[in-house]
């Protein structure tokens, strides 16, 4: 681990030198290629270099220690000696961390989508409200929402919903919030006061590029219908709803949310675009984990990561054992407890995974 770091220090120090190289300064695109590959190491060698002066200190700690005659005082250098260790420790361990290979999806922009499952209105009531959870966070986060498609429930829920999240790390925070999200809760329609369990099921997919997924005009079919639903008197009598299927992989993706079929086509071909490429990484991944033989669980849309009880104002995430008594303050968005816990415990599991690779 020492040996990388200290190649990482080198190329640090290269690309320090490069950014006041008059030939890197006179080319923009160099420049700015250089000064984020600069910035991407910065956090990695800070830390580097905080961690050797910390070994500096603890050896000349001990030196003081072995040479000191006086019982005060080197009572105060064995006390100053067990805080260094200590923060030695805490200082290794976020090197390693700091190592584990960056999800390149990292900094994108988010496709969510959100569908009611299990238990029919109240499923699809607390899709809305899970709709609004997000959207109430990102705007925490100063993102951009943007429903690319909805479908509304007879009772004023949802039975889907999908949207674009745009911000910086979006993706990095909300990545692991796919799965399967239970509520238990009494339904405003129950007469007996009984406590009903119901689903909905959260994708949370990174935004793939034209150059990342390339889709051949003769792999997809597009057909045009009305937009049903609400929307004014354009309603029924427009084709401006667009539905598009990837027939190689048979995926098929409506958006009728705009009144303009340009815009819905679009919408349509961005969510189609993260799907597949979101089929490409779960592939890679799966090659990736058979050749290690070992599995890190990043959330699968099938898995049960949380659970929403109502009546004891409590919040569950089973994957690593998280409750939380802040119900109502968690539906409003206020997330940041559940999705630090989420990325902390993911990754100590990719560390392990980094370990046993080597």
């Amino acid at each position: 681990m020492f040996e990388r770091l200290e190649q990482i220090e080198g190329k640090y120090q290269e690309l320090n030198d490069a950014l006041a190289s008059p030939e890197v300064i006179s080319d923009s695109s160099r420049y700015q290629k250089t000064a984020k590959a600069h910035s991407e190491l910065a956090l990695i060698v800070e830390r580097y270099r905080e961690y050797k002066d910390l070994k500096r200190g603890i050896a000349d700690t001990k030196t003081m220690l072995a040479d000191e005659p006086d019982a005060e005082l080197k009572a105060m250098a064995e006390e100053e000696l067990s805080t260094l260790q200590s923060r030695l420790q805490r200082a290794e361990e976020e090197l390693k961390l700091l190592l584990v290979p960056k999800d390149p999806n990292d900094e994108r922009n988010v496709i969510l989508e959100i569908r009611a499952g299990t238990g029919g209105d109240e499923s699809s009531l607390f899709a809305a409200e899970m709709f609004r959870m997000y959207s109430r966070y990102a705007e925490s986060q100063r993102w951009k929402v943007e429903v690319m498609s909805s479908s509304e429930s007879g009772v004023g829920g949802l039975k889907e919903v999908i949207a674009m999240i745009e911000g910086h790390g979006a993706y990095s925070k909300l990545k692991y919030e796919s799965g399967v999200h239970r509520v238990q809760r009494v339904p405003e329609t129950e007469q007996q006061g009984r406590v009903h369990t119901s689903a909905v099921t959260v994708a949370v997919l990174p935004e793939a590029e034209e150059v990342d997924i390339k889709i051949e005009p003769k792999d997809i079919r597009i057909d045009t219908f009305c937009s049903s639903g609400p929307g004014g008197q354009s309603v029924n009598t427009t084709y401006s709803a667009v539905r598009i299927t990837h027939m190689p992989t048979n995926t098929v993706v409506s958006c009728q949310d705009e009144k303009s079929q340009i815009k819905n086509r679009e919408k349509a071909m961005r969510v189609l675009r993260s799907r597949l490429y979101e089929v490409e990484l779960e592939r890679q991944q799966a090659e990736l984990a058979k050749e290690r033989k070992t599995q890190v669980g990043t959330g699968d849309r099938s898995e049960k990561i949380r659970t929403y009880n109502f009546p004891q104002n409590r919040v569950t995430d089973h994957r690593f054992g998280l409750t939380i008594h802040q119900l109502p303050e968690v539906m409003d968005g206020k997330l940041q407890p559940l999705i630090d816990a989420a990325i902390s415990h993911f990754q100590a599991e990719k560390l392990k995974q980094e370990t046993v690779a080597v």
